[in-house]
């Protein structure tokens, strides 16, 4: 399958979140934007077909410091790298605009995810304790 990897707006994310059962607590548009407001961004769309199917979405901390909020691949997708080449993605871009830390929180919850994470270089950096193990977010950092 040959997928294509764009800048993408807010409404392109929307699309996808419904596809993607992880994120059963659908963020909404306006919670997209007020997270985004007045930080540097960065809005990664793949897609297959001209349709959207992943994406992620990062934003600065600092002037050092960028972080990966939010990302998924609709399920239909999954095992192609896709995932990958967003992160991959990401990390150039964020190393091109002057960032030299990035920073991500996942869940034990999503192996695959923290699989992906300490195999491509991530650090264990801390722990967010939410109250089940299930929910607790794992944060890892990576030096670019």
């Amino acid at each position: 399958m040959e997928y294509q990897f764009v800048k993408g707006q807010v409404g392109d994310i929307v699309a996808v979140l419904s596809l993607i059962p992880e994120f059963s607590h659908l963020t909404s548009e306006a919670d997209i934007v007020a997270r985004l407001a007045g930080k540097q961004s960065l809005i990664l769309v793949a897609t297959h077909n001209a349709r959207p199917i992943g994406f992620k979405i990062g934003y600065s901390l600092n002037d050092t410091e960028f972080y990966s909020w939010l990302g998924g691949v609709i399920p239909a997708h999954r095992k192609m790298k896709v995932a990958s080449q967003l992160r991959q993605q990401q990390e150039a871009w964020a190393i091109a605009h002057g960032f030299n830390v990035l920073k991500v929180k996942s869940m034990n919850q999503f192996p695959n995810m923290l699989h992906m994470l300490i195999s491509s270089g991530y650090q264990i950096c801390g722990y967010e304790n939410n109250g089940t193990i299930e929910n607790s977010k794992i944060e890892f950092v990576k030096t670019l």
